[in-house]
């Protein structure tokens, strides 16, 4: 891969990988901090990475800093309190949008990871597989028990749209 190559491909994915990262995570620092790590380890290895394969490489090396980023605060498990006046207000958000998000926080986090991949980032089920270290049967398991759990979701009395 060239510098030049390299340029373009930061260009072209950047916004993805850090849509992505961003969703599962919901917190902007760190998704940033994740995706600097991903397209730093890219061009690190340049020499080695086919330009075709670009893509997929860096959302592979996002997901793995991602699931490493989650292990990391679950074992040090900071608590932190807030006063009443250092809460900060959060805009107003569509229903919609509102309860779109609770149903993907239902999830768990591969199943969450898998949907935004699918769904949103428009991969197929080899390519979530080779990114999220599964095969593909696994992908499609997991995807079909992750949408039905949106849907029962959605579709409960108190959430319908």
């Amino acid at each position: 891969m060239t510098e030049r190559e390299y340029n373009q491909c930061v260009n072209q994915y950047a916004d993805n990988v850090y849509r992505f990262i961003v969703k599962n995570l919901r917190h902007e620092e760190d998704a940033k901090d994740i995706v600097q790590t991903a397209f730093e380890k890219l061009w690190r290895n340049r020499e080695t990475v086919d330009n075709e394969k670009s893509k997929s490489f860096l959302f592979t090396v996002a997901y793995n800093q991602m699931i490493d980023h989650i292990r990391k605060v679950k074992r040090i498990s900071l608590k932190e309190e807030f006063g009443e006046g250092l809460k900060t207000v959060h805009q107003t958000h569509s229903n919609t949008k509102k309860v779109l998000m609770e149903a993907l926080n239902q999830l768990n986090e591969t199943q969450r990871s898998l949907v935004m991949l699918k769904d949103y980032e428009g991969y197929n089920y080899a390519q979530i597989g080779e990114i999220m270290g599964l095969n593909e049967s696994q992908v499609k398991v997991y995807l079909h028990r992750a949408r039905l759990t949106l849907r029962n979701y959605l579709v409960s009395p108190e959430n319908v749209l």
